[in-house]
């Protein structure tokens, strides 16, 4: 946990060409907004979004190796890591609209252990300008007043800043 916590304030200090905001944070609640451009069309963009282990950082997982992901993309299906010794549910799909929108309950990392909820939605659509996509992950999180959201919400938001970065520009 001590390695989630300190991935996600090393996170918070990375920039990329990502629009990101805290649109709203107060000690009980925040609420981010990350949306970002891809040169990859919208059906490649979304196959590659299903597969987590192919985009997420290995910096923010329990086992230190993105490999270990995995995400079924149907409602109530998990996005969950497994290792030896050890296995984490980081997220539950609540909705899919193949190709175009998913939406996670993902209190990811410490949140988990906060008890906060934390909904999670990502939507892809086509960028008629450039033929690629545009993806937008909006992340709303909910707790108590002693959750101190407020405090953690610049740590996400600097999580969520590299995975778009890294969902929508693949090396």
């Amino acid at each position: 946990m001590k390695r989630l916590l300190a991935a996600f304030g090393v996170a918070a200090m990375v920039t990329g060409t990502v629009s990101a905001d805290i649109v709203a944070a107060d000690d009980a609640h925040y609420t981010l907004r990350h949306e970002a451009r891809s040169d990859l069309a919208p059906d490649a963009l979304w196959e590659r979004l299903i597969r987590p282990q192919d985009w997420w950082s290995s910096d923010h997982t329990y086992s230190g190796d993105a490999a270990n992901l995995a995400l079924s993309a149907k409602a109530g299906g998990l996005w969950q890591e497994n290792w030896d010794g050890g296995s984490v549910q980081h997220g539950r799909v609540l909705a899919i609209q193949e190709g175009k929108q998913l939406r996670l309950d993902a209190p990811f990392g410490p949140l988990q252990g906060m008890g906060v909820t934390v909904v999670w939605t990502i939507s892809i659509t086509a960028d008629e300008e450039t033929g690629g996509s545009r993806v937008v992950f909006d992340e709303i999180a909910n707790g108590t007043k002693a959750s101190g959201l407020d405090q953690i919400a610049p740590a996400v938001d600097g999580v969520k800043s590299e995975a778009i970065r890294r969902l929508t520009a693949p090396e």
